[in-house]
């Protein structure tokens, strides 16, 4: 993969009718392995431009799923571009956390538009 993502990045990516955004709430290793954390939003946008205004004004935007842990290879089947970074909220991590604590935690090998039930 050849951008460098962190924590607190927005992502687009593309639908057949639109773009949608995400957010990376953390990166961790575990095993020797990736596992992604990452933020999806109910907002779909016509637009690139569109999506970048949302970003700019982030109190407009909903959130549909707080968190979704994801391997690597779910993460990178799904084409995904680096927007902004911005710093988290602290109540942005507050699912993050809870997943952690859950001892039957579970990470998703599929893609994040299955996840989100887009194609």
């Amino acid at each position: 993969m050849s951008q460098k993502f962190q924590a607190g990045d927005y992502l687009i990516f593309q639908l057949e009718s639109g773009y949608g955004l995400l957010r990376i709430l953390a990166i961790d290793e575990a095993q020797g392995e990736r596992i992604w954390h990452l933020a999806a939003y109910n907002e779909l946008f016509f637009d690139v431009d569109s999506a970048d205004a949302a970003i700019e004004n982030p109190a407009s935007l909903t959130v549909n799923y707080p968190h979704i842990a994801l391997t690597t290879r779910a993460f990178e089947s799904t084409q995904v571009a680096r927007m902004k970074n911005e710093p988290l909220e602290p109540d942005e991590l507050n699912a993050l956390e809870a997943w952690k604590r859950n001892p039957n935690a579970q990470i998703s090998d599929r893609s994040v538009r299955l996840m989100l039930g887009l194609r």
